[in-house]
């Protein structure tokens, strides 16, 4: 059990990096969203309601390259899944009003499931193999 905790938490941090690799830098320029750097994301987030928009792409910067690999890590993991939980549950909730339920039409699928397990970590902590365990946190 405590080593499919770890995994399940390494995974749902680490998946971030490659979306804000994307979503930041370019980098999977044909893997769906035309969305490839900081302002076009801040116009996006926008034009989407979320003002000011480059505040909300700074947020998701943060989620994506902090607290992802912090939670990834076990690190400060309470604080770091709350970060990831709301960031998760706005993205729930968006693709929920615009795309519907289901993850091949960009809907609220995905997300959920993502979002739930962020709040798990931030409930239950790092686990047994957590930089957070280790530092007796």
């Amino acid at each position: 059990m405590p080593a499919a905790e770890a995994l399940l938490r390494i995974t749902v941090g680490l998946l971030l990096i490659p979306h804000g690799l994307r979503a930041f830098y370019g980098m999977f320029p044909n893997t769906g969203s035309r969305v490839l750097d900081f302002t076009a994301l801040a116009k996006v987030l926008a034009e989407a309601g979320y003002r000011p928009g480059r505040f909300w792409a700074a947020v998701t910067w943060f989620v994506e390259f902090v607290a992802g690999p912090m939670l990834a890590l076990g690190v400060l993991t309470r604080i770091a899944a709350l970060f990831v939980f709301v960031f998760m549950l706005g993205s729930t909730v968006e693709h929920a009003r615009v795309d519907g339920y289901f993850w091949n039409k960009l809907g609220l699928e995905y997300p959920l499931l993502w979002t739930i397990a962020a709040l798990f970590f931030a409930v239950a902590g790092g686990g047994p193999y957590s930089v957070d365990h280790c530092l007796g946190w």
